[in-house]
């Protein structure tokens, strides 16, 4: 028996925005296609190229939502909350087969990408009966002094393809659990994997206007969500310079912004680690989602007790990933998402053999079978330099760059010798050294004998320096961005009082 989802995708115009709980045309006539990326031939769907104007229809319905939306008391928007997680979990599978064929992420990691929605749902469902502020104590008497949290209004999201049903998750129920309407620009490579997460969240009873998806690129549909004056605040997970346009943007007009951008992440190795476990973390943080993760493994740093060995093991374990179509089972990397990604990723294969690194393993596009898509060979430099470009710039592909270090200080500040800051990892069972990569290392999340990726939903997610501006997602961090704290003060004195003032 098909799956509901199943039945409204039978039925369902793939070239519709969601506006005002209805699935419209676009004013434009203009459409692309989103294209399996293990065989381009695969045709998932056309989708609008949206316009100004249906951006402004979607804020318009956003903004008509959110007099009745912000009133709902917080424990009722949490029990819709609640029953998105309901709905996603039984939609999970579907939903992770269409994300597989869409993105090109394996099924496996597909499956945890929307268990991370339903963990998240739930959290912020949780979230809401401890939904406040502070009650304390007046410096006066017969007066009551507390905090409470006010939404903001129309929020305008913008997210990647990479992780196209948890990182929409990640800004909108924070966003609604605040009482704010939401809507959401995805990514133009996952298209379908959105609509899909719309169709479920409206099939959950989230109200008419209150989430509303507009399809469409960023120099257009994006561009004007930013720039309308009606959207209170703007989240963005994307590249850096896209990054600071939209910062640029939203400074003009003094409008809330939450960016969170780049990553160039290292794992650090000490010569007492546990080898097999580190080096199992090294592939997955590298070489899972082929490299297409902000948090991926892009460094790995290595004592020089252990450099050869553990890098001969690193280049055998990586040549025997088994590259190929996402939706088998079998299959341990998936493609990369189109073809100015894997151009990208030559490019820099090429910048790095012109630099003096060492190309160990991979380092090409692979033919037969996987020439109809958009495959790439996990590729390993050794022999690389800090100041080397691989070594500094996001690639965002199966490319892992490995550098030899002397003793932990050396490789701490190898490892924050970027621009970027989001992730990290070190692998040691010296309880000293673990402490010492906790209090020195420059990123928003430091893992101890864990890969680089692998956040969960209810710690902050960000970074710093270039990674964002300063703000975190999930956890009850993200309900700082998507509200406004609001100070109340009750005065039962029947008369005036002033507070700071002298009364001698």
């Amino acid at each position: 028996m098909p799956t509901a989802l199943q039945k409204v995708s039978a039925s369902f115009a793939p070239q519709r925005n969601l506006i005002g709980g209805e699935w419209r045309k676009s004013v434009s006539s203009e459409t692309y296609a989103s294209t399996n990326p293990a065989r381009t031939s695969d045709i998932v769907g056309h989708f609008p190229f949206s316009t100004k104007n249906d951006v402004d229809a979607a804020v318009q319905a956003a903004a008509a939502a959110y007099p009745s939306w912000r009133r709902f008391p917080t424990p009722q928007r949490g029990t819709i909350l609640r029953r998105c997680a309901d709905a996603l979990t039984a939609e999970k599978e579907p939903l992770a087969q269409l994300m597989s064929r869409e993105m090109g992420k394996t099924l496996v990691e597909a499956r945890g990408d929307v268990q991370e929605a339903i963990d998240c749902a739930h959290l912020y469902a949780g979230f809401a009966r401890i939904f406040g502020g502070q009650t304390l104590p007046s410096e006066l008497p017969d007066k009551a002094a507390f905090s409470q949290r006010k939404p903001l209004g129309v929020c305008g999201l913008i997210t990647p393809w990479n992780f196209p049903i948890a990182i929409p998750s990640w800004k909108a129920f924070p966003a609604l659990l605040c009482g704010n309407t939401v809507v959401l620009k995805p990514a133009e490579d996952s298209p379908a994997c959105a609509s899909a997460f719309g169709r479920v969240l409206t099939k959950a009873g989230v109200p008419l206007g209150v989430f509303n998806i507009v399809h469409g690129d960023g120099e257009h549909t994006g561009a004007a969500l930013v720039d309308h004056p009606d959207v209170s605040a703007i989240s963005f997970t994307g590249s850096s310079q896209t990054g600071k346009i939209i910062a640029e943007k939203c400074g003009r007009s003094l409008k809330r912004c939450s960016l969170e951008l780049g990553g160039k992440n290292a794992q650090i190795v000490m010569p007492d680690a546990d080898v097999p476990l580190a080096l199992e973390g090294a592939v997955w943080g590298a070489f899972a989602t082929a490299g297409q993760r902000c948090t991926a493994t892009s460094r790995l740093l290595l004592h020089e007790k252990i450099h050869d060995a553990f890098l001969d093991r690193f280049i055998a374990a990586a040549s025997t990933l088994r590259l190929g179509d996402p939706l088998n089972q079998r299959t341990q990397i998936g493609p990369l998402i189109n073809a100015a990604q894997r151009e990208r990723v030559s490019d820099y294969i090429r910048i790095g053999a012109n630099e003096g690194a060492t190309l160990r393993q991979g380092g090409k596009a692979p033919g037969g079978k996987l020439k109809s898509g958009y495959f790439f060979e996990p590729t390993i430099f050794a022999d690389v330099s800090a100041n080397m470009r691989i070594a500094q710039e996001e690639i965002f592909g199966p490319v892992c760059s490995v550098m030899k270090f002397k003793d932990l200080e050396e490789a701490i500040h190898v490892l924050n010798e970027t621009k970027y800051g989001l992730s990290s990892s070190i692998y040691t069972r010296d309880v000293n050294s673990a402490f010492v990569a906790m209090r020195d290392i420059e990123a928003g999340i430091t893992y101890i004998n864990g890969p680089t990726i692998g956040a969960e939903v209810h710690l902050p997610f960000g970074g710093v320096k270039q990674t964002g501006n300063g703000h975190r997602e999930a956890g009850s961090a993200a309900l700082d961005f998507y509200s406004e704290w609001q100070s109340v003060y009750v005065d039962y004195s029947g008369k005036l009082q002033r507070a700071q003032i002298d009364t001698e």
